[in-house]
């Protein structure tokens, strides 16, 4: 094979993509601008550095992002074997000596015989040969702008903005409507939780109270007037909210026929409708905050999250616009993308998608019909995410929404649910690619006993940081 692969930059997701390209035999230049440059989140030479945390989260497969990381362990991950190699103590997190597991990655890459690893800081996309773009949240600014020009202002963004993502089963419906503004998009297009006057007052005194998470000292923060948290909103005075996200205009609770004080409308996130994105609100409050504020609005005083909320500085694309089905730029299609700047959030996920991409494209190279991964399994969920227009697209970390529900009757454990979809998953997985090939899963012993909330988020619950960069 002739064609050499050149992928820019040697975080998780670009040492994951030149290590599953050079592991099937593709020629790689791997192009890092450390040690002659660093972002300003970045203290170390080596390759894979974890700039935030140094958990990879929770390790059950009742997980979603448990489930991910045996995915790609059975698919040859470089980032997952030497996650385990340099594994610390965390309770059900897979927790790493970060220094480690950097350089373990680092020696890796260098010794591969496929692999030329070049010092260089790139300041535009390519103009020629293929390329995989893998610079990370905090892409310089030169090559932002270059990438800018080709997909657009409209499609790029520096400053990502998560509103928390509540199950579908664990909202009160009794007490949410559901309703479009004057009737607009159908009735069933939004869930809304009314809230009286005394409820908006007590709801606003708690979120002005509650413990945010400070910025980091890479992160310049600079909201935009379209997208700010949830608190900052709430110190501009007593109605911003009001007339912001928790507008009641154009709604009516059918158990009074009168207009609520307030509402928060809740946007279905998926097809299949089990999650609910709650609007507008985007937020730096502290993991354990955001639940128990967020439970005071009612209709949610049980709400268990999918996700929760985020405001931090990120580079990344509108990728099922900006890019193609192998994640190539429609601009250029020879330059592909990878990791947070794809569109993906968290360690595990950009390391996914750089797995992902990487071993594809080595396939389609040698001539094969490669596809990406079924939407059964975790890592093809990521992709379709990737891959479905979004009014409003943000990165995310792996959620169970993002796979098919299972046939037939619905199981109503949770945990047991969870638990065939990783089956099926992992059953699907077998003969992705002619290197993957594993036995019909069993769910490994190991991973059986689900973590709890506070072993998932290991470190980075302990800093109140909802989802680390990478």
């Amino acid at each position: 094979m002739s064609e050499v692969v050149t992928v820019v930059g040697a975080g998780l997701a670009g040492s994951e993509c030149a290590w599953q390209l050079a592991e099937r035999g593709v020629s790689v230049r791997l192009v890092e601008q450390k040690p002659r440059a660093k972002t300003p989140a970045q203290q170390h030479d080596f390759f894979a550095e974890l700039v935030c945390s140094n958990s990879l989260r929770g390790d059950a497969l009742a997980n979603a992002v448990g489930l991910v990381k045996e995915e790609m362990r059975r698919s040859g991950s470089l980032i997952l074997e030497q996650a385990e190699a340099h594994r610390v103590p965390a309770g059900g997190a897979l927790a790493v000596d970060r220094e480690h597991f950097g350089r373990g990655v680092t020696e890796k890459l260098r010794n591969h015989p496929n692999i030329e690893v070049v010092c260089e800081r790139v300041d535009a996309v390519p103009e020629d040969g293929r390329t995989i773009l893998a610079t990370g949240p905090l892409t310089g600014d030169a090559l932002a702008a270059d990438l800018e020009r080709i997909v657009g202002s409209q499609h790029l963004a520096y400053y990502d903005a998560i509103a928390p993502v509540v199950l579908t089963e664990s909202i009160d419906w009794d007490i949410v409507f559901k309703a479009s503004r004057y009737d607009k998009g159908g009735d069933d297009a939004y869930g809304n939780c009314p809230l009286t006057e005394a409820e908006y007052d007590a709801f606003l005194e708690v979120v002005l109270a509650a413990e945010k998470v400070e910025a980091h000292e890479f992160e310049e923060v600079r909201y935009f007037e379209g997208c700010l948290p949830l608190e900052v909103m709430a110190e501009r005075g007593r109605l911003t909210l009001a007339y912001g996200p928790m507008k009641p205009v154009g709604l009516a609770d059918p158990r009074t026929g009168e207009r609520p004080f307030a509402v928060v409308q809740l946007r279905q996130e998926n097809a299949e409708a089990t999650a609910y994105n709650l609007v507008g609100f985007q937020t730096r409050m502290k993991w354990p905050e955001q639940k128990r504020v967020l439970r005071m609005i009612p209709g949610l005083e049980k709400a268990e999250f999918q996700r929760l909320g985020s405001v931090h500085r990120n580079t990344f694309v509108n990728s099922p616009v900006a890019l193609d089905d192998d994640l190539s730029l429609r601009g250029r299609p020879g330059v592909h993308l990878a990791g947070q700047i794809a569109g993906v959030e968290g360690y595990v996920e950009s390391a996914a998608c750089g797995l992902m991409l990487g071993a594809v494209l080595s396939e389609r190279l040698r001539g094969n019909a490669a596809e990406f991964p079924p939407e059964t399994t975790a890592l093809g969920g990521l992709y379709r995410h990737l891959r479905t227009p979004k009014e409003d697209f943000q990165p995310s970390n792996v959620v169970w929404s993002m796979v098919p529900r299972l046939p037939g009757k619905k199981i109503r454990k949770r945990r047991f649910r969870r638990e065939k979809l990783a089956e099926r998953a992992l059953r699907d997985l077998n003969g992705w690619l002619p290197t993957v090939n594993v036995e019909p899963a069993e769910l490994p012993e190991r991973q059986t006993p689900a973590a709890s909330p506070k072993a998932m988020g290991a470190a980075s619950e302990a800093s109140g940081i909802p989802n680390a960069s990478t």
